[in-house]
């Protein structure tokens, strides 16, 4: 009846299963493996665990905070032509005019670090944290085993009652033909076979309550276990009563050292000492670290204005040089002129103006790189970050004076439960020698009754007699179960094998 722990239990959930509550039991179900449907369907197993996948998301993204940032921005912009303006100048007043449309294509490329106190403890917080999920986990399992056993045995038990109940039915008709065998031969009369039919009816509805008890404990069990209602399985496992000889110290120790309920508490402690470091590192300072790499490109829709400035600025060379010549011819002693045809715009320096325009959206011009780093000392932030401290050391409080809590309760479970649990040992032995004595009183009865020597009356005190020891018997025996089901949930490990 061992269970895997946790993680093999997180591994039954990756079995192709469809959705929780459809998957169908056996024909016969042993507890073990009702254990085993339960681990993989009960609704709220399945819940907790997700908590755990989201922890240890946390975690990795704890870790991934480690790892600088990286950015890459990139966008496209039309401008349409007309005349701009600058403050409170116009284009025209600076001397450009026929500004065209543009297109203006860019990139940005960023990448930054930063460290601060939170984030050196930002690790730790979420490994606590996942431990603490974990041992709630652990709890809900330790519950949902404590739960499926006792609906196990709650099925058992009123398996047995049906028996009894079948056997009442047995006995009444068993008297009713003896009290109808009497009256033949003259001995008896109409009214006791009158009771005897009225017990006969009354034993008919027990069998029938406790067919249905047996059907509907079996549902409660298959909605614990998550299974398909619709199921009938025919239960294999049987409980011997056996005498308790555990000792309540040994099952303290074993209890304060495994009961999930107090490593819950536990863990809880751990992430609420965690919690006081990181509300503390509000107080460090930060640093943070950065750089990046942008471009552009930008192209005009015509590039008329920039050849006809690049005409315009050539012929005022041509014209200058020619001035110059002149003036130089005037000279007492002419200089010799100058060649003034090359300072003319060429053809080459206009294409090179439309081939350099041909530039969106790809041919970026590259802006200088950037780098910068930054520190943030916090001086004064009003009373936040010590009301955050406090806070965490509140809670870090609460969790342990939780976990002495459950530490205590803990004890005084195994103590009270382990009483209980012998209380209920001696009362099934006590039950089982009235079931004997009640059986025995039965018989002699009906041979009294049948020989003459006693009434009706005293044969039906002697079957309720009978009826009354014999569940009295199964809810004694099965008081035990429970009552060990409910010592091993507490103690977090198994006592018994079924």
């Amino acid at each position: 009846m061992a269970l895997t722990p946790l993680a093999a239990a997180c591994a039954l959930t990756a079995a192709p299963l469809g959705l929780a509550g459809q998957e169908r039991v056996p024909g016969s179900l042993s507890l073990a493996e009702a254990l085993e449907v339960a681990f993989r369907n009960n609704p709220n197993i399945l819940a907790q665990r997700n908590d755990v996948g989201v922890a240890d998301w946390n975690v990795r993204s704890a870790y991934g905070d480690w790892i600088p940032s990286a950015s890459a921005s990139s966008s496209v912009s039309w401008r349409g032509s007309g005349e701009e303006r600058f403050g409170t100048i116009t284009a025209n007043q600076l001397g450009v005019t026929g500004q065209p449309s543009y297109l203006t294509s860019s990139y940005n490329l960023g990448l930054s670090f930063s460290v601060s106190g939170q984030k050196l403890f930002a690790t730790g917080q979420a490994k606590r944290n996942r431990d603490a999920v974990q041992a709630r986990v652990v709890a809900a399992e330790n519950s949902l085993r404590r739960d499926v056993t006792k609906a196990y045995l709650a099925v058992l038990r009123e398996i047995e009652a049906r028996a009894v109940a079948e056997q009442e039915l047995e006995n009444a008709e068993l008297n009713l033909r003896l009290a109808e065998g009497r009256m033949e031969v003259g001995s008896g009369n109409a009214i006791d076979v009158r009771q005897a039919e009225v017990n006969v009816g009354r034993a008919r509805v027990t069998l029938l309550r406790s067919q249905a008890q047996v059907r509907t404990t079996r549902l409660r069990l298959l909605v614990v276990v998550g299974a398909d209602l619709g199921a009938e399985p025919e239960l294999e496992t049987t409980f011997a009563l056996a005498e308790p000889m555990w000792v309540a110290a040994e099952l303290v120790e074993l209890a304060l050292a495994g009961n999930p309920d107090i490593r819950a508490a536990v863990a809880d402690v751990a992430s609420a000492r965690y919690d006081v470091r990181s509300a503390r590192s509000a107080y460090f300072p930060s640093l943070s670290i950065s750089t990046g790499f942008s471009g552009f490109a930008q192209q005009a829709s015509s590039t008329a204005s920039q050849e006809a400035r690049a005409v315009a600025a050539g012929e005022a060379a041509m014209r200058n040089c020619q001035a110059q010549n002149d003036l130089f011819s005037r000279l007492a002693r002419p200089l010799p002129p100058r060649d003034c045809s090359g300072l003319g715009t060429p053809e080459s320096v206009l294409a090179a103006i439309r081939a350099g325009n041909d530039a969106f959206p790809f041919d970026f011009t590259r802006s200088p790189p950037s780098v910068g780093m930054s520190i943030s000392i916090p001086v004064f932030q009003g009373l936040s970050r010590q009301r955050g401290v406090e806070s965490a050391r509140a809670a870090l409080s609460d969790s342990r004076h939780r976990r002495v809590q459950q530490e205590l309760a803990t004890r005084a479970n195994v103590e009270a439960e382990l009483e209980l649990v012998r209380t209920s040992y001696a009362t099934a032995l006590i039950e089982e020698q009235n079931q004997s004595l009640a059986d025995d009183q039965l018989r002699l009865a009906r041979e009294r009754y049948r020989l003459g020597f006693s009434n009706f009356l005293e044969l039906a005190e002697a079957q309720t007699a009978k009826a009354r020891a014999d569940r009295e018997r199964i809810y004694s025996v099965f008081a035990y179960h429970d009552a060990v089901a409910d010592l091993e949930a507490t103690v977090g490990a198994p006592l018994r094998t079924p």
